[in-house]
């Protein structure tokens, strides 16, 4: 299987949560070919495919555009810089890693190390810290550094797409680039095909690594009549992996369908039901309490949003080698597609 055009174009741009713009212009300019886009004051985007009559209830599709990045906060008079995260990243995933920062001068690369210690020293120090790590540019003091890039620029790690067997691919930004794809490609294929009986709105939301921001006002615009998020979860299939913990959660397995209290029950059925009818490759994830995904925020807007997770499971979440197989995302987007036209005007999901 071919990686999508639009899928490889968002995975090269960067996005950093609160910086978005360049994902966010990929995502709205494909979105123009078949959908009315709009967009919020936050930077959430929105591509609206009419129902087939008027007045018809919304089904929102929801993926964050955001990826895990760094800011820089502090110029030294060495010329390297001090940064911190934007979102979760621990120390030992960025070391060493190159970084390409976004500035007013266009785009700035860098390496990310930690400060020297003998290695008797390492030893005794322990687990690296972030206070641990700066990043390089190459400047030759604050001056020559402050040239290039200032205080609050952010960027994203390097990880360029890596086609792999098995229609499985290796890139940064698949956490949640893939759900931005899943959601705006189900939009065109409804858009393209019958309309359903409801309006679909797909939503690149973001900031989600920081707090799920950007779904919140989102779902409180357009007060869905249902809406179903689309994120990524660790995949269980990898040394360390525990199905016990939420189930199994494999490449090739394809979509997991989340259950759990914060969850709508019948949405979640009718999804299972509608994989199964239709042979859709799919699984169950369980959550306890929080899923840590824009569900968490959406369906507890105004008087509460039905609400239903899809998860791509993914190996190496948080790191610029994130890993993912294809036909998963392909199954997650066939079960939107035929959840969307098994939709009625009428539909309910009271409980």
């Amino acid at each position: 299987m071919a990686v999508p055009d639009l899928l490889r174009a968002l995975l090269a741009a960067p996005g950093p949560s609160g910086h978005e713009e360049p994902a966010a212009r990929v995502w709205r300019d494909a979105a123009g070919a078949f959908a009315e886009v709009t967009s919020d004051t936050l930077g959430t985007s929105f591509a609206r495919v009419p129902a087939a009559q008027e007045g018809a209830p919304t089904l929102a599709l929801v993926g964050h555009v955001d990826e895990i990045g760094v800011a820089v906060t502090n110029v030294e008079d060495s010329g390297l810089l001090s940064f911190t995260p934007l979102g979760g990243i621990s120390a030992e995933s960025l070391v060493t890693q190159r970084v390409d920062l976004q500035t007013r001068n266009g785009t700035v690369p860098g390496v990310i190390e930690r400060r020297y210690v003998t290695p008797a020293k390492r030893r005794e120090q322990g687990r690296l810290q972030l206070e641990d790590l700066h990043i390089d540019i190459g400047a030759r003091n604050r001056e020559d550094a402050e040239a290039l890039v200032r205080v609050g620029d952010a960027g994203v790690w390097r990880g360029e797409l890596v086609e792999l067997p098995n229609d499985r691919v290796s890139s940064k930004a698949l956490d949640n680039r893939v759900g931005a794809y899943v959601v705006l490609e189900a939009a065109r294929r409804l858009a393209e095909g019958d309309r359903p009986a409801v309006d679909v709105v797909a939503v690149a939301a973001v900031q989600e690594e920081l707090g799920s921001y950007g779904s919140r006002p989102a779902s409180y615009a357009l007060e869905p009549l249902v809406a179903i998020v689309v994120d990524v979860t660790p995949a269980t299939d990898v040394p360390g992996g525990d199905a016990r913990e939420g189930g199994r959660a494999e490449l090739g397995g394809g979509t997991l369908i989340g259950l759990g209290p914060t969850l709508n029950k019948r949405v979640t059925d009718l999804l299972a039901e509608i994989a199964d009818d239709e042979g859709i490759a799919h699984g169950f994830e369980v959550t306890s309490r929080m899923t840590m995904t824009d569900a968490d925020e959406i369906h507890l807007t105004r008087a509460g949003v039905p609400t239903a997770l899809l998860s791509v499971p993914l190996r190496y979440v948080h790191s610029p080698a994130e890993l993912g197989s294809l036909d998963d995302v392909e199954a997650t987007i066939a079960l939107i597609v035929a959840f969307a036209r098994r939709l009625g005007r009428e539909q309910t999901f009271l409980r």
